[in-house]
């Protein structure tokens, strides 16, 4: 506002009332993980973005109110240093008459559009005569026009308030006016009407409101389209899963980047690699089971068919019918041997020194065979083992040495170190192994196109279980030559420890 002077106040009784002004006011179902997203990413956003909405109201009304006060604060604290300094124009003196002092302090004031400057003189039970400028106001009623709510504002003893009205909210604070040993009789009102203020402020809440929608809609859409390009994946796992028999396991989900989804792609492939073997191992035990089983049982039932009441004859057919069934057991429990070998806990691996294990191995060989046994070279280290597989693998070797060479020849047994390898094995000094043999003995039921030596009662699963037992401990089986004649089979280990002497 300005103190520059101003059109002169009028003086009037009149009491105008003005009419109100209205106001205006299942069955469960299955919810994909894209939608369960983009639920609650709409439910984040929304509470967020009202969030922001509801406090930029806050702070704007807060904003309004500190301005209004300011307001209120001033205008007032302006007439009260008029009236303790100010003098009568005409007269050169201090203000005498209260009717005097506001209508001189009122001409020189100029208020703002929302704003009212208003004197009041008179009791405030017979209604108070009001002294104001001529100015008007874009509001439904203002207080010039409402007698009811200038005697409530006269009449009330605080110095500031705010009256709630139908027609609009009005903010007020005065300054009372009293003569030298007189009651108050005249007030200096400032009354502002926060309506328009308020209206703005909701209009700009409106309008963040509006935008906010607008901004969510345009989330929700971008992330409807990425929260389907990142679970993608998934939905080709639930395709490939859906899709996958015991007959078809070769399907496999293609794997892109190297995030969750990509672990999790890269994860069921893993498991569909597993689950594959584990049918393929199933799929082999019963098609080899069911056709090494075959002969013996059909020969047990044919001399059993055949079998005569001749004590003789009964029994050798009970001595040949008791070695089929001995022979089937052995194949069953190799095989059951080798469906083990599939499972994590088919080996387990401790500490244990090598050279212990190569003696404990060479005892237990020399009964399997009149052969020359020798106890080579031996590793003196300690190594990550199961010693009971490891053992039952070279004497395994062992027993296939022994059925493939002759009384008084040569079977070496030992280990060694290689580089960061250890090596436990057994060489013979029988025929060998024919160069088209080498790869295919150490399959199920193979012994090779031309078998070397002596044939033996088994059935071609030693140097599966052998190969088995090597895998389960991470190695492999080494096959060579050797020297002067004869084949040498190794199980190569990793040796995770140092060795604790150079053996020779």
């Amino acid at each position: 506002m300005t103190t520059t002077a101003a059109r002169a106040p009028e003086t009037t009784d009149r009491a105008t009332t003005t009419a109100p002004v209205p106001t205006t006011d299942t069955g469960h179902r299955r919810v994909s993980a894209r939608v369960r997203i983009l639920l609650w990413l709409l439910l984040v956003m929304a509470l967020a973005l009202a969030s922001v909405a509801m406090t930029t109201r806050s702070f704007l009304l807060r904003d309004v109110d500190h301005r209004v006060n300011r307001l209120l604060a001033q205008e007032t604290g302006e007439f009260a240093n008029f009236e303790e300094r100010g003098g009568d124009p005409r007269t050169g003196r201090p203000f005498t008459d209260a009717d005097r002092l506001l209508t001189v302090f009122l001409e020189r004031q100029y208020p703002d559009s929302d704003e009212e400057l208003i004197g009041l003189v008179g009791r405030a039970g017979a209604g108070p005569r009001q002294i104001r400028q001529p100015h008007d106001l874009p509001v439904a009623l203002p207080l010039h026009e409402d007698p009811e709510a200038r005697r409530r504002i006269f009449g009330s003893p605080a110095s500031s308030g705010v009256l709630g009205r139908p027609q609009g909210e009005i903010r007020w604070a005065k300054v009372t006016v009293a003569q030298p040993g007189r009651a108050p009789d005249a007030a200096f009102v400032v009354a502002f009407h926060p309506g328009r203020e308020q209206a703005r402020v909701n209009s700009v809440f409106r309008t963040l409101l509006v935008i906010s929608g607008v901004a969510l809609l345009l989330t929700v859409g971008i992330a409807w389209a990425v929260a389907g390009r990142i679970l993608k994946p998934v939905r080709v796992v639930r395709t490939a899963a859906a899709q996958l028999t015991e007959q078809d396991l070769t399907r496999r989900i293609p794997v892109h980047g190297h995030d969750d989804i990509a672990a999790l792609a890269e994860t069921f492939n893993g498991m569909l690699d597993r689950l594959e073997r584990a049918f393929a191992a199933q799929r082999e035990f019963v098609d080899d089971a069911g056709h090494e089983l075959r002969t013996p049982i059909t020969i047990v039932r044919g001399h059993l068919e055949v079998m005569g009441d001749d004590p003789a004859e009964r029994e050798e057919t009970v001595r040949l019918v008791t070695d089929e069934l001995d022979r089937m057991s052995r194949i069953v429990e190799d095989l059951l041997l080798l469906a083990k070998a599939e499972r994590p806990d088919f080996v387990s691996p401790e500490p244990f020194q090598v050279a212990e294990l190569t003696a404990d191995v060479y005892v237990k060989a020399r009964t399997l065979g009149d052969r020359d046994w020798q106890l080579a070279e031996v590793a003196d280290l300690e190594a990550e083992l199961d010693p009971q597989r490891i053992t039952q693998a070279m004497v395994q070797l062992a027993q296939n040495a022994v059925q493939h060479t002759t009384a008084g020849q040569a079977i070496r047994i030992g280990s060694r170190t290689n580089g960061p390898h250890l090596e436990l094995y057994v060489a013979d000094s029988g025929p060998g192994v024919q160069p088209q043999d080498a790869e295919v003995i150490f399959e199920r039921f193979r012994r090779g196109t031309a078998r070397r030596g002596a044939r033996g009662s088994g059935a071609g699963l030693g140097l599966s279980i052998v190969k088995a037992i090597a895998e389960g401990h991470r190695g492999h089986v080494r096959l060579y030559g050797t020297p002067g004649g004869g084949a040498t089979f190794a199980l190569v280990l990793h040796a995770p420890r140092a060795p604790e002497g150079d053996p020779t």
